[in-house]
């Protein structure tokens, strides 16, 4: 019956808010191409206002690529250099410097990009010994690069920048030496040790840590990523994943105590699932993504120094990332999952993970809770803000840039009023500065009342402020059961506090009476009352 109950509560709770965000997001729904939705305490997909709304797609000649085809421009490389981006990789916003590095894989060519998304410069290949093959000119060149990461070194000052040039089984670490030129620090080739036991070497994704560890994600290498030093010497895998657990992976363990050796060889053997992409914060922690549809263990890692991941489902946490449903789309027939295949880390603190199935992005705040989903594919529009082949993500403060290897084109995504307060509470929130965010939250339940995560806020400025009924309804409404029983227990407390005086007389009287009954009981006080008031009677 209870069960029941709960199903009913459930279904009108869901309905109220979803009529809630409908009334207030029917606008903002005619304006994007995509529908905003959050989930709620039951992880159903619920209607909200759009955080972000389409700014503009950038394309090549809006980039001004033709100058690299134009002989009177210091940028010329040559007069068949491509005016437009094709099959592009990587993104990777340089925050020193202000600048977009622009993986164009399928041109075999890095591009530099000013903060507003104009060409500044365009590199082919390294200049320096290696043991690739050169052009006439010195120039080793790329070969299908697909991932880039640049930073400046905190021990000499320069900026180096790190590719990935995977069909030259290869990754390089180079500086600037002019806007057409790179020249080569280091090469980082396949490991020739028996560790690395990989016929191939295909680095697909790089990044460097503050000490200038190289770490490559390799689609080959299921171990984690293969980490080396600065000097380009192998120092193993880092940040494996786990093997999924599934009744298939259970049976098989089960199967291999009593099988045949001959029979175990012939077993399919479980691997973990490579991660997709990688970025590292500023503190050093390094955020993983795994892009296969069917991954749900080690889905989204946030790995420290050793490797170890901070959000170990295992010892209790539940942090859930992308879909917390599978989606089923009737005009194909189909049910879909995520594919996160790119993360990267605001400097705001925000966690942005892309999804390529869905072509929508889940922004979480550093806590991991949910924000706002947005953006859409969409295989047969050019409409802008749908995608075909979203491949990478950049985040600059609260603005989301998107790079479309399909379209060949660079999406920005700025935010709505809405995100504006959401992005305000959530930066208070996540300091502990509770009372100082609640009018943001109060803000943001203006115009989605479904929110959850506004009532929590609201709730702990509540509880913060001392007015604990304010706070248990709050905490109720979220569905914050943890924070409600802390809500209650402050209640309770107080509750006795103030009611102290009177409690104390009132037991104290119980005691009293009690005593007083006990004595006239012993000495027959009581019979003799009844007798009297019988014979009144």
């Amino acid at each position: 019956m209870l069960s029941y109950k709960n199903s009913i509560k459930r279904i009108v709770t869901s309905a109220l808010a979803a009529a809630m965000a409908l009334t207030m997001t029917t606008a903002a729904f005619a304006d994007e191409p995509y529908t905003a939705y959050n989930y709620d305490y039951w992880e159903a997909a619920i209607p909200s206002q759009s955080a972000y709304r389409v700014d503009v797609a950038v394309t090549g000649a809006d980039m001004g690529l033709d100058r690299l085809s134009d002989p009177s421009d210091k940028l010329f490389i040559s007069e068949e250099a491509p005016s437009t981006m094709k099959d592009a990789k990587d993104l990777f916003y340089d925050h020193d410097n202000d600048t977009f590095w622009v993986c164009d894989t399928g041109n075999d060519r890095i591009l530099r990009l000013s903060k507003d998304l104009k060409i500044t410069g365009c590199f082919e290949g390294v200049l320096g010994d290696t043991e690739i093959a050169v052009r006439d000119d010195g120039v080793s060149t790329f070969d299908g690069p697909s991932g880039i990461y640049v930073k400046e070194s905190l021990f000499d000052g320069k900026l180096y920048v790190y590719i990935a040039d995977a069909d030259n089984s290869r990754a390089v670490k180079c500086t600037v030496k002019s806007d057409t030129q790179l020249e080569l620090v280091q090469e980082y080739l396949k490991p020739e040790t028996k560790l690395y036991d990989s016929k191939v070497f295909n680095p697909s994704k790089i990044l460097a840590d503050a000490a200038e560890n190289v770490y490559c994600v390799c689609k080959s290498i299921t171990s984690g990523a293969v980490q080396f030093n600065a000097a380009g010497e192998f120092q193993g895998f880092y940040g494996a994943n786990r093997v999924e657990v599934t009744a298939a992976v259970i049976a098989q363990q089960l199967w291999r105590k009593i099988a045949s050796n001959e029979q175990i060889q012939g077993m399919k053997r479980n691997v973990p699932v490579e991660y997709a992409n990688f970025d590292i914060d500023d503190d050093g922690f390094v955020y993983t993504v795994t892009e296969a549809a069917n991954a749900q263990t080690d889905a989204v890692k946030k790995l420290n120094p050793a490797g170890y991941n901070i959000w170990d489902n295992s010892v209790g946490d539940e942090y859930k990332f992308g879909d917390l449903t599978t989606e089923y789309d009737p005009t194909s027939n189909k049910s879909y999952k995520c594919r996160l295949t790119d993360i990267v880390v605001s400097d705001n603190g925000t966690i942005n993970i892309l999804d390529f199935e869905n072509g929508r992005v889940f922004q979480y705040d550093k806590l991991c809770n949910l924000l706002c989903i947005f953006g859409t594919k969409n295989s047969t529009s050019d409409q802008e803000g749908s995608f075909t082949s979203p491949n990478a993500i950049e985040a600059v403060g609260n603005e989301i840039f998107i790079l479309d290897g399909s379209k060949n084109d660079i999406t920005i995504y700025t935010e709505t009023t809405f995100g504006h307060y959401v992005h305000s509470a959530v930066a208070l929130y996540d300091e502990g500065r509770y009372v100082d965010a609640k009018p943001e939250w109060e803000e943001v339940v203006k115009r989605d009342g479904g929110y959850a995560l506004a009532y929590t806020g609201l709730g702990k400025a509540a509880l913060t402020e001392g007015e604990y009924s304010k706070a248990l309804d709050y905490f109720k409404t979220s569905y914050d059961q943890d924070d409600y029983d802390k809500a209650f227990k402050y209640a309770r407390e107080e509750f006795l506090r103030k009611h102290f005086t009177a409690i104390m007389i009132i037991i104290i009287g119980l005691i009293v009476v009690l005593i007083a009954f006990n004595i006239l009981r012993r000495h027959g006080v009581q019979k003799f009352l009844r007798t009297i008031i019988k014979g009144g009677d």
